[in-house]
């Protein structure tokens, strides 16, 4: 199926979903061509694979040997660190957003905040500290980049340099959910002791 097709991509998504389906989430991470196999030990990896593989080639599919890695701990996955701690934000993608400058048009403010979104919710307070730039990006109004909106986006190249580490709920420990609420954003924390979950943070309509 050529890529340039409109559909071409969720289609081979849903394709792909019917090929692992019972892997999906548990030995399978799959977003279109990028494909995880993973597993809890080193000893049982190699007969998961040994199914991924058997999987692809009853389907057909076929993978680019240099564009393959087996057997590595760490890895990256969708712009992500995935290792066995949990999963880290690439380095690389915090460099751009750090040594991005400050946006001198709402076109330039649109693709920061696009940087920040894929990773928002690895910074805690995220939409609150963001709204200032809302006025912004509304059609018709003048494009003025204020002195607190210098002050936010210097908070959140800050924070970009310490990001959290996302891990995995441990069996048989308790999950608190930590709510939090300003004028301008409403946010949700889950965690597990100190281990850091899922962060939620969502702009008051």
């Amino acid at each position: 199926m050529p890529f340039g097709l409109k559909n071409a991509g969720a289609t081979y998504q849903q394709a792909m979903m019917v090929v692992f389906h019972d892997m999906m989430g548990k030995e399978v991470e799959d977003y279109v061509d990028d494909l995880v196999v993973k597993s809890k030990t080193r000893g049982s990896h190699q007969g998961v694979l040994r199914r991924v593989l058997e999987r692809c080639r009853l389907y057909g599919l076929k993978m680019n040997p240099k564009k393959c890695a087996f057997g590595v701990s760490p890895g990256k996955f969708l712009g992500f660190q995935v290792h066995q701690r949990g999963i880290d934000v690439d380095s690389e993608k915090t460099k751009a957003i750090y040594s991005f400058a400050p946006p001198k048009n709402p076109k330039e403010l649109k693709s920061f905040m696009g940087r920040l979104s894929y990773i928002r919710r690895f910074i805690p307070g995220l939409a609150a500290m963001v709204s200032v730039f809302t006025p912004l990006l509304k059609k018709g109004k003048p494009y003025i980049w204020s002195q607190e909106c210098q002050e936010a986006y210097r908070r959140v190249q800050q924070l970009i340099t310490k990001l959290p580490t996302m891990r995995a709920p441990i069996l048989g420990l308790p999950l608190k959910l930590y709510l939090a609420a300003t004028n301008a954003a409403v946010g949700a924390l889950l965690a597990q002791d100190d281990h850091l979950l899922c962060k939620l943070t969502t702009k008051r309509s």
